[in-house]
């Protein structure tokens, strides 16, 4: 992807531009200062003047320079600049996914038994149009005080059966790296967490962050996994495969969670370019996210087909190494991975399957060694028929 970094900053220097504090500074968080840079659309101005409108913006130079400013439709431009259709949607809640109800202390989302969700602050460099957690950052930045975190900590401590931790937000990397620091450190002390997780969209929305003292800051709690979040293949750039090289380089795995974007990546070959792109700078596709029904972002949503229809297209013509796990979140009820179907029927001793090309084969369903046999488990909907 070519940036437009001369157009939209011809002053900045090369020191400033690779500075990650002066991206931060530099922030495009107003409609004034976005309007001459962009050339706004009756969606984005009307967003604008919208009197719900206070919600929050914010966009880095680096990733500002990945858009088109003439182009609404930029795949870039529409996951961070507000559009009417943001304040044409009443009918979800801001917390469909049920955190709160699930946060035993504030700041820990304990929804299922062996994981807890750490949302360490609301500040992100970025605030995507498509957030889950709008309700965070709709009004201030505020990330959580030192005695709150220690307090997250010691539920954990508290809680045995929890065995990883995912520290998100906001974004985590938004703390100063003294106090996540510390935050690692103490949750590294605990002896039954066995994973950290990190999530964080710094690699894509601005790649100077992720410096050899992050990784190294990173390395030293080893095992650390990060989380980063590319949606897409115009967010592959030299710069944000560089920050991940400097993870891969730390020995920190690096995987990426997507969501599925009406207007977006909401095509199979955009998907499949995405996932090859992410392979060719050693990250791994982790999941694919079916868009959750957050207020202010049903102008997002696909239907869950058109997932189900991409996973088809991306098996057989990719590496099993970059297909995602396709899954939507449910009310409380955690994630629920979603397939196509390639068993077309069955009997105790074998199956018609299908392969990505709709070619159908028998295969032998083998006896178990015990020689009694097993019951079939019901093919899905088959349930609910019964």
């Amino acid at each position: 992807m070519a940036s437009k970094r001369s157009y939209f900053f011809p002053e900045a220097s090369d020191n400033e531009w690779n500075d990650f504090r002066w991206q931060l500074k530099n922030r495009v968080a107003t409609f004034s200062s976005l309007s001459k840079l962009l050339r706004l659309s009756d969606e984005e101005l009307a967003a604008f003047g919208a009197e719900e409108a206070a919600t929050r913006f914010s966009v880095t130079p680096y990733y500002l320079s990945l858009m088109d400013p003439d182009d609404p439709d930029d795949p870039v431009r529409k996951q961070c600049v507000p559009t009417s259709g943001e304040f044409e949607d009443g009918r979800h809640s801001p917390d469909p996914l049920k955190e709160k109800v699930t946060m035993p202390v504030p700041g820990v989302v304990h929804r299922y038994p062996d994981r807890a969700l750490f949302l360490t602050t609301n500040i992100c460099p970025v605030y995507c149009r498509h957030c889950m957690r709008r309700r965070e950052w709709a009004k201030d930045e505020t990330p959580r005080t030192p005695s709150q975190l220690s307090a997250m900590v010691e539920y954990v401590k508290r809680t045995p059966a929890i065995k990883e931790v995912m520290i998100s937000g906001g974004d985590p990397l938004s703390l100063p790296l003294e106090l996540l620091d510390h935050l690692l450190k103490e949750l590294r002390a605990v002896p039954h967490l066995e994973i950290i997780r990190l999530a964080s969209r710094y690699p894509v929305v601005l790649p100077q962050r992720i410096t050899a003292e992050v990784a190294e800051t990173l390395k030293r709690y080893f095992p650390v996994w990060f989380v980063t979040h590319f949606n897409h293949p115009n967010e592959i750039t030299e710069e944000s495969a560089g920050a991940c090289r400097r993870l891969l380089d730390a020995g920190i795995p690096v995987l990426n969670q997507a969501v599925l974007l009406r207007g977006v990546n909401d095509e199979p070959k955009v998907i499949e370019e995405l996932m090859r792109g992410l392979l060719k700078i050693g990250v791994k596709p982790y999941y694919l996210f079916q868009c959750d029904p957050v207020r202010g972002v049903s102008h997002f949503r696909t239907s869950v087909f058109k997932g189900i229809e991409i996973m088809e297209h991306l098996r057989g013509r990719v590496s099993g190494l970059a297909q995602p796990t396709f899954a939507l979140d449910t009310e409380g009820g955690g994630k629920i991975p979603l397939l196509p179907n390639y068993v077309t029927s069955y009997t105790e001793n074998s199956l018609i399957v299908r392969n990505y090309e709709g070619k159908t084969f028998e295969y032998e369903n083998p006896r178990p060694a015990s020689g009694k046999d097993e019951e079939a488990p019901l093919l899905p909907f088959e349930s609910a028929a019964k």
